[in-house]
């Protein structure tokens, strides 16, 4: 019997079947846009559809050229271009699998100075003021949705998605935030609902009954003069009523203060709303956000909050993630740890989304090529010294390719700096990497020695034909007066040794490890997990307690404008940078600001252009322009960088390669390391 006998239930549309309750959620990854993209594109969705996903939506498709930001954004409006849709939708029939194409509209969201919306209303991300619709050309907007429907079913796709959440141009329409209109599209919310009504009707009249039209609904725009709830239910059951098959969940807006997606938020954290919403829906309903996980899919479909669970990310992680859980294989599952530091991060800089945990996503075609297994004449015996990301990263990658791979390490247990990032709030998802690394270390037969220092003598000794040195970091010390004060702490003196810290503290520098130290610090009472199995997250209550999220459901946008934290700091913080601009600036773009107001909110203080003068009993004395002040704390703690760890170096002979920190210290970048090591062991 199946572990998950509701995941893998066939759901009957009428006149198609769906062979379980599966959606890739559209998530768009620029490989359209790229040099032979569409391609790769259809490798991509190809290696998805194999890894027995019920139906995939690709990334959002433009209607016409307004409707998207310039140079990042694919359209699909003339004959031309169905050919390029159709390798997509070849390779995801060949594998079996069902597609529809996501139509997203933009509004004034679009980088794109001829955006257009229903009102003349800049949103705050975008540089650009839309211009507002006429009469007719909302009309011909409509229109361009119908055309796209048609050409997505003439490239061979089975349906399409229409894009009606996340605050893009249909939302725009259905909010009072930014429809302002005092004509027919305006006004009353009969008028705001006509315009995605309207596409939904033209698109079904257009592509006849055998196609699948998915809705993608806001179900919580989470923001201010956002729609209610109520009018959310008018909404969808008139988009049922208009043709749509199915029901997807939309949440949050992109200018939403909420977070949504990030790894702080718990498993499963708004399908509570999906619930509210199918108890009056007669179509299928899918939710949505922060489901990476079998079992969590599972419980989602137990409680009947959803026919169907839609997951984006889980499958940048990995494209074998059904075909891995419907054979009792859950356990080999790459989890998506929703850090958003490749994929989403990457969307934002222009560039190509991957993954941190997978950097072959998006790069199935460049992979494939890789994927040989070594003549047995031709494999080597290569030793890794560090079971890091970096390490474990090569070390499982060569090993599959056929190399006899030995790894040591001088801790007790597997995991390297991960070790550290998964003690922090809201950074659980750590966990699920190691648990992946562990069972690949098994399953590709690595020789794993763990609480063993090697020596350059040794490994020169050992028979190795290569030697990948994954050794790490050290903390950088701080060269002032008094750094070597009782007060003074590094970052592993705190996080990994678990010395003990006052109750004011100064934390010199305000990168990605300070800001870790200070929200461990913040919550360092809550219990860690046993060390192998991921500790329980913080409860969803708790959640849309803390962030002010309406679960009654009574306010505009579903925002109750009494959010704050649920667990008061009992530590004074000071979070202190060198640079004189931003505290955090180099954090991620699309989590960096959840770090900022999660501090701000526990009363942390942030201080930049600090100069370190020197420390004594008293604390830190530094200076901030002309001001010199003594900061009277208990503990400091530095987090003012690493240096690569490099010191087998000096008397190895065998051929050797360093990667991951020992390579590059500057700042902890396990993309970088899980990429440099999986890339290395292609390369071999």
């Amino acid at each position: 019997m199946s572990s998950y006998p509701l995941l893998f239930q066939p759901l009957d549309l009428g006149f198609t079947q769906l062979k379980n309750r599966v959606l890739m959620g559209s998530m768009h990854t620029g490989l359209e846009e790229a040099e032979n993209g569409f391609e790769r594109a259809a490798a991509y969705y190809g290696a998805r559809a194999r890894g027995g996903v019920g139906l995939i939506v690709t990334g959002g498709i433009m209607p016409n050229p307004e409707s998207g930001s310039l140079g990042m954004t694919h359209s699909l409006e003339t004959p031309e271009m169905e050919a390029n849709h159709r390798l997509i939708t070849d390779a995801v029939h060949k594998e079996r699998g069902k597609i529809c194409m996501q139509i997203l509209h933009e509004g004034r969201y679009a980088f794109n100075p001829k955006c257009v919306a229903p009102s003349p209303i800049a949103a705050p991300i975008s540089p650009y003021t839309p211009e507002e619709l006429t009469h007719e050309g909302v009309l011909g907007e409509i229109d361009n949705f119908i055309k796209a429907a048609a050409f997505a079913k003439r490239a061979g796709y089975d349906g399409v998605e229409v894009m009606g959440s996340e605050g893009y141009f249909i939302n725009e329409f259905l909010a009072p935030r930014t429809n302002h209109r005092t004509d027919q599209w305006g006004g009353s919310l009969e008028n705001r609902m006509r315009l995605p009504v309207s596409v939904v009707e033209g698109i079904r009249e257009n592509v006849g009954e055998e196609f699948i039209i998915i809705y993608r609904l806001s179900m919580l725009d989470l923001v201010e003069d956002g729609s209610p709830f109520s009018e959310v239910l008018v909404v969808g059951k008139a988009i049922e009523k208009a043709g749509a098959n199915i029901i997807n969940t939309g949440i949050g807006w992109h200018e939403a203060r909420i977070p949504t997606i990030a790894t702080s938020v718990p498993r499963s954290a708004f399908t509570w709303v999906s619930a509210k919403f199918k108890a009056q829906a007669s179509i299928p309903v899918i939710t949505s956000n922060r489901i990476n996980s079998p079992e969590e899919a599972e419980r989602v479909l137990n409680r009947g909050d959803a026919d169907m669970i839609s997951m984006a990310r889980p499958f940048l992680a990995d494209p074998e993630f059904v075909n891995k859980a419907e054979e009792e294989r859950a356990d080999e599952i790459n989890t998506c740890i929703g850090c958003n530091q490749a994929c989403l991060d990457h969307l934002f800089e222009g560039k190509e989304a991957s993954c941190l945990v997978n950097p072959w996503a998006c790069r199935e075609t460049e992979h494939i090529k890789t994927l040989a297994i070594c003549d047995a004449d031709k494999a080597l015996n290569v030793a890794v010294v560090g079971a890091g990301p970096a390490g474990l990263s090569f070390a499982t990658e060569a090993a599959s390719r056929g190399h006899k791979v030995t790894l040591f390490d001088s801790a007790d247990k597997i995991g390297g700096q991960f070790n550290i990032a998964k003690q922090i709030p809201g950074k659980e998802e750590f966990y699920e990497t190691l648990r992946y690394f562990k069972r690949q270390l098994e399953l590709t037969g690595v020789e794993l020695n763990l609480g063993q220092r090697v020596s350059s003598e040794q490994l020169n000794q050992g028979g190795f034909d290569h030697v990948v040195l994954a050794t790490g970091v050290v903390p950088r010390a701080l060269n002032i007066t008094g750094s070597d004060h009782p007060k003074v702490l590094s970052y592993l003196d705190v996080l990994r040794d678990k010395k003990p810290v006052g109750k004011k503290v100064a934390i010199i520098g305000a990168g990605g490890i300070g800001f870790d130290v200070a929200e461990y610090l913040l919550h360092d009472n809550k219990p860690e997990g046993n060390g192998e199995e991921t500790p329980e997250q913080r409860s969803i209550d708790e959640f849309t307690a803390s962030w002010g999220i309406d679960k009654e459901l009574e306010h505009p946008g579903s925002l109750t404008g009494k959010g704050k934290p649920q667990h008061p700091a009992d530590r004074e913080l000071f979070l202190l940078q060198r640079k004189a601009g931003k505290v955090g600036a180099d954090l991620g773009k699309t989590t960096g600001w959840i770090h900022r107001t999660e501090l701000h909110r526990h009363g942390v203080k942030m201080m930049n252009g600090c100069e370190y003068l020197s420390i004594n009993d008293g604390g830190l004395q530094l200076r901030n322009g002309e001001v010199e002040s003594l900061l009277e704390v208990d503990t400091i703690v530095i987090c003012a960088g690493q240096e690569p760890l490099q010191e087998l170096t000096n008397d190895l002979s065998v051929p050797h390669t360093l990667i991951g920190g020992a390579d590059i210290a500057a700042g902890l970048d396990a993309k970088r390391a899980i990429a440099q090591g999986a890339e290395l062991a292609a390369s071999l």
